[in-house]
């Protein structure tokens, strides 16, 4: 008998081992939302509230993520600044957002205004005001309680903003290594899950996913679609405007191990084609009123063109193309000047026109929805030089600096190193003398240093952003008197060495 009663005190004594327990945990992560409406069935707003619903409605432990950039650029965030994104995002809220660098295209004020506006909230890890305080409203590492489970969000925004976006006196911190000690320092205090949502490049992604301080890296900035599995990271780059959607179910396998806690998991990637799915009504209401308000002011015809035209993204960030050459002679145009320089990351619609088509303000507005004032400055050769080795300095990245021009024309040679590349400058017939000054059509946002164009800044402005015009406007007015338009490809970037 006593034995049998020390065996029975003994079982009491010894906590018996925790039973197994499965939690289905699902993450959907969008980013690069742009535009409200759909694009050829597929995309927009109305599908993106669709599937988060129906994600959420059918497992309750989802978290709907967003990893950047939507407040611009697209046509209607030209006029309202990005406030139809939020009223859209509104409807179903997400989690967690990350601000991207376009959600600072209308500057810092803006987008205070808009994180104040959102019924959900924002966050990033990496940036802060300028002596480092926080950021009112911006949070920070977000854990959430789902299921039982501890999911630390690390939001990561793209530390190249400031050269890419109007950040205003914000710091950036460095990406990879702060997104990596953030996730670090989440595990060490206990998270379950580590779920990196991030607003960069693949490149950066790539550093992130081989640093293994992720379950889960959510990206965003690239455009478009990709998942992997390294058998510690999942990765989803999140495509673009809402189109294909990734949803991430990690089934977790929670246990005990020697008295610890453990945690398991495999993740099963579900691909949505948004071309099949029902829109949001709610949400496609409030996306049909904004068209039809588009619609009233917009459709109207203001010009003809002869030759087809180009302004998709690979070649507006690559080479001369008939887009950028329309656009840099409205600018020389309308100023007067000797030359005329464009980024070709402000040029947007990523498309082309056939000969013959009908040009309406939608679009020019689509192909600049920035909201960007064309300004007049004076510089000499010297420095024309450096702002032209600055455009092509990163070409071989699609980088938006490139330069589209009107007025000059140069041989670019893509295997020299950069600062070296161009060569053969010649601008009204002349080459280009170092000591001569000359008028140089710009836009305000490289005329402030935007996309490494610091070279612009050393000039005499002589129509500063105030008194300048639109850049689309001046477009439009070009368009408008000419009729009929005929740009081509005519030899102003000759590139050589590929």
């Amino acid at each position: 008998m006593s034995r049998l009663l020390s065996l029975l005190a003994l079982s009491v004594l010894v906590p018996a081992p925790l039973a197994a327990e499965t939690v289905k945990l699902t993450l959907l992560g969008v980013g690069d939302v742009y535009n409200f409406a759909e694009e050829d069935g597929r995309g927009g707003f109305a599908r993106l509230n669709a599937v988060a619903k129906a994600e959420r409605a059918a497992n309750p432990n989802t978290l709907y993520l967003f990893d950047g950039d939507m407040l611009s650029p697209s046509l209607l965030s030209g006029f309202d600044k990005g406030q139809n994104t939020i009223d859209l995002t509104n409807l179903v809220p997400f989690d967690l957002a990350v601000p991207g660098n376009h959600e600072f295209d209308f500057g810092p004020e803006n987008f205070a205004e808009k994180l104040k506006a959102s019924k959900y909230p924002w966050a990033a890890i990496n940036i802060t005001s300028a002596d480092g305080s926080p950021i009112e409203g911006l949070g920070g590492v977000m854990v959430k309680e789902v299921g039982g489970l501890k999911v630390a969000l690390i939001p990561v925004a793209q530390d190249t903003s400031p050269e890419v976006s109007s950040t205003g006196s914000l710091k950036f911190g460095p990406t990879v290594e702060m997104g990596v000690a953030a996730a670090t320092a989440a595990r060490e205090a206990g998270a379950d899950i580590v779920v990196g949502v991030v607003q960069t490049n693949m490149e950066n992604d790539r550093a992130l996913i081989a640093s293994h301080a992720f379950d889960v890296i959510l990206s965003g900035d690239d455009h478009s679609y990709a998942t992997a599995y390294d058998g510690v990271t999942a990765y989803v780059e999140t495509s673009i405007d809402g189109q294909f959607l990734t949803p991430v179910d990690l089934i977790v396998e929670v246990g005990e191990k020697d008295g610890e806690r453990t945690i398991s998991w495999v993740p099963d990637f579900r691909f949505i084609d948004t071309a099949a799915v029902e829109p949001d009504p709610e949400s496609k209401a409030l996306a049909d009123k904004f068209e039809a308000d588009l619609d009233a002011t917009l459709g109207v015809e203001i010009g003809t063109t002869t030759t087809a035209m180009d302004s998709r993204r690979n070649v507006v960030r690559g080479e001369e193309s008939t887009m950028g050459n329309l656009i840099t002679d409205a600018m020389r145009a309308a100023t007067g000047a000797d030359v005329a320089i464009m980024n070709g990351g402000g040029i947007r619609a990523d498309r082309t026109y056939d000969a013959g088509m009908k040009l309406t303000r939608r679009d020019i507005l689509t192909e600049l929805p920035f909201g960007n004032v064309t300004v007049l400055t004076e510089l000499p050769g010297a420095q024309l030089l450096l702002a032209l080795e600055n455009g092509v300095s990163q070409v071989e990245k699609g980088s938006g600096r490139f330069p589209q021009v009107s007025g000059v024309s140069f041989t670019l040679d893509v295997s020299a190193p950069a600062g070296a590349r161009v060569s053969e400058v010649m601008i009204g017939g002349a080459p280009l003398a170092a000591d001569t000054l000359y008028k140089v059509a710009v836009n305000d946002y490289i005329l402030g240093g935007g996309d490494g164009y610091d070279a612009l800044g050393g000039g005499r402005v002589l129509t500063n952003s105030g008194g300048g015009n639109l850049l689309a406007n001046d477009v439009m007015a070009y368009v408008e008197k000419t009729g009929t338009v005929a740009p081509a490809v005519e030899g102003r970037i000759k590139i050589i060495g590929r």
